[in-house]
């Protein structure tokens, strides 16, 4: 085991300090891990520590499906191989379940049951006794029918059990010089689409083109949301005057038009996370 997860900085937070011993506390108690590896911010974080705390008895497995852009997918090998953590990399196949693809509000339980499925099975194979995942405390306070499949097939989220909240993870990050402490929050493509509305491989392409051509222009944290013929995207509010630069704007026509988009619109309410929950009455089972 190395120690390389000694930070830099005297001067953090003492409770952010504390939780970061209890992080390690935690994994060191497990032993050996299975980690579900997207990049992302919190699971790159988590494989980071837990790789200094356990060595070699960390395997991350990075999962491919045609609901995550395959920049994504790459983004994950690069960071696996960057650390020097032993991976695999598996493919999920939610899109051919009717469970998901016909995106009722609990879609997220069975994409997690058939990713967290193949993981508990490949940590049967390896003698693996704990499956994790990055969840963080603030995923306790949104709409998450994935918690429920990690509950019930028992995977662990030591970022959430040691409370550690986002910007929390992005400072440690930083600290442990992590090139993901200032990465966009990520979601699956397939939260592009309104609840009931079949999603399909051919829309999760043309999302995917979309998105792909905003980040070209230079947006950073972005949404193409997906009703039919129009896309509704979403930006910080800050890039607000630069998306509606004229040269900008009209590119943006010009290109969500070549990718199938009739109508293209940009909400007016800006980015932020879950926003296809908002028509759900959470505690009744009704279309929005």
């Amino acid at each position: 085991m190395n120690k390389t997860n000694q930070l830099k900085s005297a001067e953090l937070p003492q409770d952010m300090l504390l939780k970061f011993e209890k992080l390690k506390e935690i994994l060191k108690e497990m032993g050996k891990v299975l980690i579900a590896f997207s990049g992302g911010v919190d699971s790159t974080f988590l494989l980071k520590v837990a790789q200094d705390v356990l060595g070699e008895n960390v395997l991350a497995v990075i999962a491919s499906s045609e609901t995550y852009p395959e920049r994504e997918r790459e983004e994950a090998l690069r960071l696996a191989q960057m650390l020097k953590v032993r991976y695999l990399v598996i493919h999920t196949e939610e899109l051919g379940n009717p469970d998901f693809s016909s995106n009722p509000p609990e879609r997220c339980y069975f994409c997690k049951m058939e990713l967290f499925s193949k993981l508990k099975d490949i940590a049967d194979d390896e003698d693996i006794p704990y499956v994790l995942d990055g969840s963080n405390y603030e995923d306790t306070t949104d709409f998450r029918p994935g918690i429920k499949a990690g509950e019930e097939l028992k995977i662990r989220s030591p970022l959430k059990e040691a409370g550690f909240l986002k910007k929390e993870i992005r400072q440690l990050s930083k600290e442990l010089d992590l090139p993901t402490w200032d990465k966009p929050s990520l979601a699956c493509l397939s939260s592009r689409f309104p609840y009931f509305s079949e999603i399909d491989s051919n829309s999760l392409k043309q999302i995917d083109k979309a998105e792909e051509f905003l980040r070209g222009l230079g947006f950073k944290q972005i949404r193409v949301r997906h009703h039919g013929q129009t896309a509704r995207i979403e930006i910080e509010l800050g890039e607000f005057p630069k998306i509606i630069e004229s040269r900008i704007r009209e590119d943006i026509v010009k290109n969500f038009k070549k990718f199938g988009y009739t109508y293209i619109t940009v909400d007016l309410a800006g980015y932020r996370t879950g926003s296809m929950n908002e028509p759900l009455d959470l505690g009744k089972k009704h279309k929005p």
